[in-house]
């Protein structure tokens, strides 16, 4: 059911002192699969893009569900979709394994909605990326 999937391998710079990554990393790997799958699906989130239309997305809420460790290299596939679509909000749910591996390591909810930059309120998501969701 999940729409995209994102590789990688857990880097060093990413473990603690118990040789597990650090709990904080694993919203970056949210972050990282988050802005591969809008690059996937055509929609440019860059800083630079986002400034010229006058719009951003706005984290309102992240959640993580640590359900086992993860180990420097291990090859991870973190798993994405858009569980809701609102007027102005996108509720990501995502998913981690390990290569290979159906027991899931953690999952998560990262919240955006889409603000105008200038009020810094709400605004309708686009049609468009609207479609390609």
């Amino acid at each position: 059911d999940f729409a995209f999937f994102f590789f990688f391998c857990v880097r060093y710079s990413e473990i603690d002192a118990q040789g597990i990554v650090y709990n904080a990393h694993y919203l970056t790997y949210f972050d990282l699969t988050i802005t591969e799958y809008m690059r996937h699906i055509g929609c440019n989130v860059s800083p630079l893009a986002m400034q010229t239309q006058g719009k951003d997305f706005h984290v309102v809420k992240a959640t993580v569900e640590y359900k086992a460790p993860m180990r420097y290299d291990d090859e991870l596939e973190i798993h994405i979709r858009a569980g809701r679509v609102g007027r102005s909000s996108i509720t990501w749910e995502l998913a981690i394994f390990r290569k290979g591996e159906e027991d899931v390591l953690s999952s998560g909810e990262v919240i955006w909605v889409y603000t105008d930059q200038q009020t810094h309120k709400s605004t309708p998501l686009p049609a468009e990326l609207v479609e390609r969701l």
